[in-house]
């Protein structure tokens, strides 16, 4: 096999595609004592560009409750544009939904982590996900749309 019909995957762009942090109920919600309750959803997402580009994003949406009480809605997508090449069919959808969010996902738990952090609160570390288990459970979800899956509560 010559070298122009390799497989080929490269990292294009990595890039922070959306951030926002909401604080609905500041300034009363810094008076407030104990720990929040965390909700933490992780979606992913990918679409062809052109032949051969991808788009992979990765989103975090973490919502901080004391009580009935929302303390802050934090929400980033992480995006990058990846080429395939020469790639066999069989294997783009596990590199699009395994290998490519997981590149994408420590610039997704530095972004959320900072705005949380600037929104006046401790940071917020992530906890590592297997996008593995994620990828299969879409796998399993025929019926489509994005899959979502819950990491803490």
């Amino acid at each position: 096999m010559s070298e122009a019909q390799q497989p080929a995957f490269q990292i294009e762009k990595i890039y922070l595609k959306d951030l926002s942090l909401e604080l609905p109920n500041a300034p009363q919600v810094f008076m407030q004592q104990g720990q929040p309750q965390l909700e933490i959803q992780i979606a992913t997402e990918s679409a062809q560009i052109v032949e051969g580009s991808f788009e992979v994003s990765v989103t975090a949406t973490v919502t901080a409750r004391a009580g009935d009480k929302t303390m802050f809605l934090a929400e980033a997508v992480q995006a990058g544009i990846f080429s395939l090449r020469n790639v066999p069919a069989d294997e783009i959808g596990p590199l699009l939904g395994i290998a490519c969010p997981t590149i994408l996902y420590p610039y997704l738990r530095e972004a959320i982590s900072d705005v949380v952090t600037r929104g006046g609160f401790p940071p917020v570390i992530l906890v590592p996900v297997s996008f593995e288990a994620l990828y299969l459970q879409r796998q399993q979800q025929a019926a489509g749309g994005q899959g979502q899956i819950e990491v803490a509560r």
